[in-house]
């Protein structure tokens, strides 16, 4: 099997020309190019594509690998929003996920910004730089028996939630498609995780139903001084309302490892350029917000566990056996 990866970085090359050693009879072509309609054409010749998060797959696009004969579409990923299934099934492209990498290593980025915007560790850090060691703006709060409210409880949410329960936090969680498991775990409705929550991190996929989840009727509902954490997908906030919410005070920290706008600057460095009309540019003006560039997935087990599972799901559908957990539905 032939595979082009677009949109390689030197971690996907460096650890999956590791993982190539167990696979000899598939074949990796990296390119530093996203799939767009410029770039297409190179996929000409190939069996399968091996996409990222950022990359948007439209029908047309769909359209164009089918008749460039690709018949797998392999995603280095667990989100699949990016892609026109529809265009998928009516081609019969097969779609193929990381189903699971590493949730501990997305849980622990929420932590860490969940701590980091409330002890202003971003203020803090740039102040001490230039000899300032005032502590005036610092102050946070402690999280021991806060309340906790966690949007979504799969493997990276219930991670999130043991990391909390060793903070000794009340956990709530909101879930319309998973039983309370936990003894430590109170399942609540949406409003009220809302109201009860001192913190909020959401950890749901991104869809019909939970697109601009957090808008300006939810952010209403929260209490005043509540941290909201996102490491899930941009569209989950209405960015528009959540700046109207900082605006107003409502937020005593706001983190964000997703956004709205990333698909044109997620993985990219830009420190030459201005971005104009950036609802992003927007964000990064205000003093409690922290925004990271999408790399809550960014550890040596994570990419390893990507390797891995990406390959088995190029021989798994080589093989004409492919891993059912993994491939995405189109329903």
């Amino acid at each position: 099997m032939n595979i082009l990866f677009y949109g390689t970085k030197n971690y996907d090359e460096e650890t999956f020309t590791q993982e190539l050693f167990n696979y000899p009879d598939i074949h990796i072509t990296f390119t530093y190019s996203e799939l767009d309609k410029q770039t297409i054409f190179l996929s000409k010749h190939f069996d399968a594509v091996c996409i990222f998060v950022n990359c948007i797959l439209n029908a047309t696009l769909i359209h164009q690998l089918k008749e460039n004969g690709i018949h797998l579409i392999l995603l280095r990923c667990a989100g699949f929003n990016n892609i026109d299934l529809l265009a998928c099934k009516k081609e019969n492209i097969t779609v193929m996920r990381v189903n699971r990498y590493s949730p501990n290593a997305v849980a622990e980025m929420a932590m860490a910004l969940a701590l980091a915007v409330n002890r202003k560790i971003h203020k803090a850090y740039i102040k001490v730089r230039e000899n300032n060691f005032s502590l005036t703006g610092l102050t946070g709060i402690d999280f021991y028996h806060k309340t906790v409210g966690i949007v979504g409880l799969g493997k990276i949410g219930l991670a999130f939630a043991n990391i909390c329960k060793g903070f000794e936090m009340k956990v709530l969680a909101y879930d319309p498609n998973v039983s309370n498991q936990q003894d430590f775990i109170e399942f609540v409705s949406f409003k009220e995780l809302l109201k009860r929550s001192d913190i909020i991190s959401l950890h749901c996929p991104l869809n019909k139903k939970t697109h601009h989840l957090i808008d300006k009727k939810s952010i209403h509902l929260m209490k005043n001084g509540v941290i909201l954490v996102n490491t899930s997908r941009g569209g989950l906030i209405k960015t528009e309302d959540l700046i109207q919410g900082i605006r107003k005070m409502k937020f005593s920290g706001v983190a964000l490892d997703v956004y709205e706008e990333e698909d044109d600057y997620v993985f990219e460095n830009l420190e030459e350029d201005i971005l104009m009309h950036s609802i992003t540019a927007r964000l990064l003006s205000f003093p409690n917000v922290i925004v990271t560039s999408h790399q809550g997935f960014l550890t040596k087990e994570a990419l390893q566990s990507i390797a891995k599972i990406t390959l088995a799901n190029a021989k798994s559908f080589q093989n004409h056996q492919p891993i059912q957990e993994n491939i995405v539905s189109y329903d």
